[in-house]
């Protein structure tokens, strides 16, 4: 059984305003599909133009908050799972509270006076999307709200952590005080690649984390940018996933795990010096609805079953099958109870 705040995730909690636009709304923002990056001024004027020109779906995003829900969706044990981040006191914050705690996630947000709810902008074409972020009061999570002993009881409850890597653009400090936690406490800490931005610019702060890292969550993309960015010359996800599993530890207690997802290709799986490849659940290209939150649902997924204590396995079917229902539906959303065993 997992108890209740057994699994506790950080991260920027972020509106998502999804909609399907064009290629020429693409070439106007400089967007690529299958990108992640964060917003500029010159995108600031889009998140108007989507709402106005496109049939625009408001959901509550962020990257490590999607892969909370997923995990708590598929546990369906109220409270299993906690949350925090910050957000701003207006109606997408109160929105997003109110989001979170239909899905039976315990969250804990610092909530920023003066900026408003980050937002995400999430277009579609073709199935593909394009993710441009505006953090604004997800910027402003405060290294004291982890300190407070409301919150910091979440991580002495906790026995497994969740960060995605763009919450290293925001509170590297709280990041690593979790990280040194979990180490001195034997829990299992995991963390994903996010972006190939994080990797090329936040190079430092992730190597700094990465002997913390049990688990290193990633897709394709990232994987081969992280290879570039530390000179490794391959493009081989696999000798990538295995080389970032040898990387030293912080901890000898768990052996690090890397997890990469290729899209429609097979998850790669590296642990002590070998890799395992598991095919995904196939689907017919009229079933795709968009493959937002397709990674992030497959982190939930996995979880779940981890907190679990079930074997690699079993965790990476439970990751396929999340993401499988994840893009088959309009953005980073779950049916009421999931059907997996």
């Amino acid at each position: 059984m997992a108890n209740e705040g057994i699994l506790l995730g950080m991260g920027n909690p972020l509106l998502d305003i999804s909609a399907v636009v064009d290629d020429e709304f693409l070439q106007k923002y400089d967007l690529q599909l299958n990108n992640a990056i964060l917003a500029e001024d010159k995108h600031l004027s889009m998140y108007d133009e989507m709402s106005s020109k496109y049939n625009v779906e408001y959901t509550a995003g962020g990257a490590t908050q999607n892969s909370i829900r997923g995990a708590q969706w598929m546990l369906q044990i109220p409270g299993a799972t906690s949350y925090m981040g910050s957000i701003g006191k207006d109606k997408y914050g109160e929105e997003m509270k109110k989001n979170s705690k239909l899905a039976g996630v315990n969250v804990h947000y610092y909530e920023d006076e003066s900026a408003p709810t980050g937002t995400c902008a999430v277009c579609v074409v073709g199935g593909e999307r394009s993710l441009i972020a505006n953090l604004s009061a997800a910027n402003c999570y405060k290294f004291e709200h982890l300190k407070r002993p409301e919150n910091w009881a979440l991580v002495e409850k906790a026995k497994y952590f969740y960060i995605a890597g763009f919450f290293l653009t925001v509170s590297p400090d709280s990041i690593q005080l979790v990280a040194e936690h979990a180490a001195a406490t034997n829990k299992v800490f995991s963390m994903n690649l996010s972006a190939p931005f994080i990797c090329e610019f936040f190079k430092d702060a992730q190597e700094k984390v990465l002997p913390y890292m049990d688990f290193v969550f990633g897709n394709e993309t990232e994987a081969r940018t992280f290879s570039k960015v530390h000179g490794w010359e391959t493009d081989d996800v696999e000798q990538i996933a295995l080389k970032i599993a040898q990387w030293p530890k912080a901890s000898g207690t768990h052996k690090r795990i890397t997890v990469i997802t290729q899209g429609a290709d097979p998850v790669v799986v590296a642990e002590d010096g070998k890799v395992k490849k598991f095919p995904v659940i196939r689907l017919p290209k009229e079933k795709l609805v968009d493959t937002n939150g397709a990674g992030d649902a497959f982190v939930g997924g996995f979880l779940s079953q981890l907190v679990l204590e079930k074997p690699i396995e079993d965790c990476v079917k439970a990751g396929n099958y999340a993401a499988n229902v994840v893009i088959q539906r309009s953005g980073c959303t779950y049916p009421e109870k999931p059907d997996f065993n």
